[in-house]
């Protein structure tokens, strides 16, 4: 899952990302409110983690701001805010969630989840396709009962693709979710990944829709 970290602290925003990252995120951190606007409107990011007193644009008025625009990216408000009143506001003006400083890494990678999983429609911890069950806390798989083992790619591959279940993902929007700045993509990284979770678990469960990309189908396709 990739992540918009909005934080102007360097200490505090280096370590968010570490850990973020270290929990199987990937993370592009900005450090003002018009950076966290500008990348917000050009990237599908899974969600964002939006500090409100950053300089140059307020994290609030960024909020207000991009679901103006009809920008439904989840968004975590971490702030030092922590009267009732600017909590209200936060999640008056869009917020998904509001969470006060100092936070727990493991609360906010937990948080970031139910998030991502209520934007997709999912209610449980448990993503389950056909007879795929991931689990995005322990980044555990299983096929039919039994464990598989998966690179960290193909995992997040895969929970994008079971995520995303019975919609058609182009290469763009799954190196998009896989790559964070700076990263290096192979020209041929999806396939290649693709082709090592077809050997894993079965050549069916992906589909290729020719020149436009990959889906799974949410039931196993009639023999």
């Amino acid at each position: 899952m990739r992540i918009l970290l909005a934080e102007d602290d360097p200490l505090l925003g280096d370590g968010l990302r570490a850990g973020l990252r270290q929990l199987g995120f990937q993370v592009d951190w900005v450090r003002d409110g018009e950076a966290a606007e500008r990348e917000l409107r050009a990237q599908a990011y899974n969600a964002a983690v939006l500090d409100l007193g950053l300089p140059r644009k307020d994290g609030m008025a960024v909020l207000k701001s991009i679901r103006q625009e009809r920008i439904l990216t989840p968004v975590l408000v971490l702030t030092a805010r922590d009267t009732v009143p600017d909590r209200i506001r936060g999640l008056d003006c869009g917020a998904d969630d509001y969470v006060v400083k100092p936070v727990d890494l493991n609360e906010l990678a937990a948080r970031l989840r139910a998030l991502v999983r209520r934007s997709h429609g999912q209610t449980e911890e448990r993503i389950t396709v056909q007879d795929v069950v991931l689990e995005p806390a322990s980044r555990s798989v299983m096929q039919a009962g039994v464990g598989v083992t998966l690179s960290t790619r193909e995992f997040d591959l895969l929970q994008t693709l079971m995520l995303s279940a019975g919609r058609v993902l182009s290469r763009a929007q799954l190196e998009q979710n896989l790559y964070s700045w700076g990263q290096e993509i192979d020209s041929n990284a999806i396939e290649v990944h693709i082709h090592n979770l077809r050997r894993k678990l079965g050549p069916t469960l992906i589909h290729t829709v020719r020149g436009v990309g990959y889906m799974l189908q949410r039931d196993k396709p009639t023999p």
